[in-house]
């Protein structure tokens, strides 16, 4: 069974979250969640807000134990830019990217093979 949660239009560039998606891909939930909570970065912050999310949606929507739960796949996606325009010299402008994102992070039930 898997489960997911979806962050949708964040502001901040998907290059400074993925290297923390990327960290917490593959670990026990709780883990993955310190990890995201002691991280300094913004990152850190938003990854946590979603994985959180993840983990309420399989404890109240699915009935999964939140100790057998695994982070299958989190991933940082590409989101719409917003334009905007920085003025220069001489009535020219620079364009601005601000960059958005959308954080996607699947959850899984472990297979524990001692009981």
């Amino acid at each position: 069974m898997e489960v997911e949660a979806v962050s949708k239009y964040v502001r901040m560039s998907p290059s400074k979250a993925h290297d923390l998606a990327r960290a917490i891909q593959g670990r026990p939930a709780a883990e993955a969640l310190r990890i995201a909570d002691f991280n300094a970065r913004k990152a850190g912050v938003l990854l946590g807000k979603t994985l959180r999310s993840a983990i309420a949606n399989a404890e109240n929507n699915e009935g999964l134990s939140v100790d057998r739960l695994i982070v299958k796949r989190a991933v940082v996606e590409k989101g719409p830019h917003i334009k905007r325009f920085w003025p220069r010299a001489r009535g020219s402008a620079s364009p601005i990217l601000r960059r958005t994102s959308h954080i996607r992070i699947v959850l899984t039930e472990s297979k524990t093979t001692g009981k």
